[in-house]
């Protein structure tokens, strides 16, 4: 693997695809199966809370500090996108990163609400359900903007961003490129 950095360590690597699948799986079986669909449900709650300790103490690239960037710095980049001209980060880029925030938050309030239906409290809310189903497909519109960032990421430059998420390793940086 010559050329190639290590950027994503394991835990990174097994909360990614252990919350796809926890997703998926939550997802279809949310009409069917009760109890898988819970199970999926409490798996995705305990990603999400190893993900926050690990974005706190974690190795360089799953730190929040890395990679959460200024409303302004992801206009920017944003605006870098649309011309053309956006750098290629050997971490997550601006717009990676707001993503990132944003289906850990989610999904943080996807599980809590499914818990809430749980419990003796807000078991029978309608507030609490309806929270709960906007809340999945607000997550399922984010995985599809997730996945078209990809996309288009990987064939702006050349990488692939799957293949990085599976090995943790990608291009090492050229001149231009923030790492």
């Amino acid at each position: 693997m010559s050329g190639k950095v290590k950027v994503w360590d394991p835990l990174v690597r097994v909360f990614h695809w252990g919350l796809v699948l926890s997703f998926a799986v939550a997802w279809l079986s949310a009409d069917h199966g009760r109890t898988l669909h819970q199970w999926a449900g409490y798996a995705a709650g305990g990603l999400i809370a190893l993900r926050l300790v690990w974005g706190v103490l974690g190795t360089r690239y799953a730190r929040f500090s890395q990679f959460v960037r200024s409303p302004a710095a992801i206009v920017r980049y944003l605006g870098d996108i649309a011309t053309g001209r956006e750098n290629r980060y050997l971490g997550h880029n601006p717009a990676g990163g707001i993503m990132i925030v944003a289906l850990i938050v989610t999904m943080g309030a996807l599980a809590t609400t499914g818990w809430m239906m749980t419990t003796d409290q807000f078991f029978g809310y309608e507030w609490v359900e309806d929270s709960h189903a906007v809340l999945a497909n607000l997550l399922l519109a984010l995985v599809g903007l997730h996945v078209a960032g990809v996309a288009l990421a990987g064939l702006r430059h050349r990488e692939n961003l799957i293949a990085a998420m599976l090995t943790g390793r990608k291009r090492a940086p050229e001149s231009g490129d923030i790492a």
